[in-house]
C-alpha cells in the first residue's frame, strides 16, 4: 500500500513540574521543547499534498505558542496551582478543560513528556480535521523532545 507523510516541527519554551514523581522534577523548571507531528495519507489530495504545509504549520504553531510557549504546564492536583493562578502566570493545566477547544488534556493528569506528546497529537489531529487535506489523512506519529537527550513518542 502506498503511503505519504509530512512532518511539521516546532519548538517552544515552557516550564513544568512533576511533584508526583519525586526527585529533581518536583522543582519548577523549564525546557526548550521540540515537537514533531507527522501526518500520513494513503493518497495525495488533488493539489498533490497530504496537507498544505503553510496553513497547517500556522494553526498548529499558533495553538502551541498561545497556550504553551513561555508558560507553565502543571497538573490540576499541583499544590502550586493556586499561587500560580493568583500571580497571573500563563498556565496550561493538565486534567482540566480548555474552554476554547475540546478537552485535549482532561484525562492527562501531569505534564510529563509522554503526556505532552499525547496532548500535541490530539491538538494536531483536531486541527487537521479543519484543513484542506488528502482523504483519510491522519496524525500518525508525534515526537516530543523535552531536552536534546529526552524524547517521548506517541502513535495513535
Amino acid at each position: 500500500m502506498t503511503s505519504h507523510a509530512v512532518t511539521v516541527r516546532h519548538n517552544f519554551e515552557t516550564a513544568h513540574r512533576l511533584p508526583h514523581l519525586g526527585g529533581k522534577c518536583v522543582n519548577l523548571h523549564g525546557h526548550s521543547w521540540w515537537a514533531e507531528v507527522t501526518v500520513t495519507a494513503d493518497r495525495l489530495s488533488g493539489a498533490g499534498t497530504v496537507v498544505e504545509f503553510g496553513s497547517y504549520k500556522k494553526v498548529l504553531r499558533a495553538w502551541i505558542d498561545t497556550r504553551l510557549d513561555h508558560g507553565v504546564m502543571v497538573g490540576r492536583a499541583d499544590p502550586l496551582l493556586p499561587a500560580l493562578l493568583d500571580d497571573g502566570t500563563k498556565l496550561f493545566v493538565f486534567g482540566d478543560d480548555d474552554e476554547d477547544y475540546p478537552p485535549f488534556a482532561k484525562d492527562l493528569d501531569w505534564p510529563t513528556v509522554e503526556d505532552v506528546a499525547v496532548l500535541i497529537g490530539r491538538v494536531a489531529g483536531f486541527l487537521l480535521g479543519s484543513m484542506d487535506a488528502a482523504p483519510g489523512s491522519r496524525v500518525s506519529h508525534v515526537v516530543v523532545h523535552e531536552t536534546h537527550v529526552n524524547t517521548a513518542e506517541w502513535t495513535p
